[in-house]
């Protein structure tokens, strides 16, 4: 208890001044369910995410991911926000966090009381038309999915991270797609950045600022393997801003921080968030309402 006790304080004497911005990933959402690809629960070794390359040129391809998401979708949409989740926007409301970037596309940030959030790859709760660009709710073509696949069910142990399950190619070659409504022929897309995909220009630049205005970045449940990420921690480490990692297992982002912390961090963060009650800025506005506008894109 007494290096817990110890970590959180240390933890809380940085975050003291306020300014922090949090950049999240997957192993934040672990404790709702949803497991990661690299960490504890990581899936990485016997899941192979689909890529957009795959998904717009390959007609089976995309029928395989839909079969899977379909069912996958029902256990995300269950999922509810962690302690860790809870207390992200308890520091954000105690006016230390100024912005959360996160990478993970489940939504869990906001449902937790974050006011503003900028999601870097999308949300998995949103669906776009490639062609026509139309966007509609993962709602709407769950129904619509259901009703184009009366009685297509099967058992699911456990979703993965981009909310797909694993299913026997039978069941598969089963499932019906749906196109777009609004334009009648279009293909749709979860609206979320695929591996292989570029995330949006507009909301790279929106984090790449609100890291360059942060007198701390704060990087929760990501390994930071990949560039989208860690390209966050190099810029903070270029213009001599404190990172500092709270994670289960090592990161590829360990050698530029400051403060590098191995802990399930639904626990960690709400001492965290316990222990910095008292210290809130007086006069803070809540994360969000003026530090963090939503990004088009």
């Amino acid at each position: 208890m007494g290096a817990v006790t110890e970590t959180i304080d240390a933890l809380a004497e940085r975050m003291a001044g306020g300014g922090v911005v949090v950049l999240s990933g997957a192993g934040l959402s672990t404790e709702s369910g949803i497991p990661d690809y690299r960490g504890p629960s990581g899936v990485a070794r016997r899941h192979t995410p689909m890529t957009y390359q795959v998904f717009t040129r390959d007609p089976l391809a995309r029928r395989r991911y839909w079969a899977r998401s379909h069912l996958g979708w029902r256990l995300m949409a269950r999922a509810l926000p962690n302690d860790g989740h809870r207390a992200v926007a308890r520091l954000q409301q105690h006016g230390l966090v100024d912005a959360v970037i996160t990478q993970n596309v489940d939504g869990l940030h906001t449902a937790a009381g974050s006011p503003a959030v900028v999601e870097l790859h999308g949300r998995l709760d949103e669906v776009i038309c490639l062609d026509c660009g139309n966007q509609t709710s993962r709602e709407e073509l769950d129904r619509r999915l259901r009703e184009a696949n009366p009685g297509f069910d099967a058992r699911v142990a456990a979703v993965n991270p981009d909310g797909d399950v694993d299913l026997d190619e039978a069941a598969e070659a089963r499932f019906h797609v749906v196109d777009c409504t609004f334009c009648g022929t279009g293909t749709l897309k979860p609206d979320v950045v695929f591996f292989g995909e570029t995330v949006p220009a507009a909301r790279v630049a929106r984090c790449f600022e609100l890291v360059e205005g942060a007198r701390l970045l704060l990087v929760l449940g990501s390994s930071l393997t990949v560039m989208s990420g860690r390209r966050f921690v190099l810029r903070a480490a270029k213009l001599g801003i404190p990172v500092v990692i709270v994670n289960q297992g090592p990161t590829r982002g360990d050698g530029y921080a400051a403060l590098t912390v191995d802990a399930p961090l639904g626990r960690l963060l709400t001492g965290l968030a316990e222990r910095t009650a008292g210290a809130a800025r007086p006069g803070a506005v809540p994360a969000g309402l003026d530090a963090v506008a939503p990004v088009a894109g």
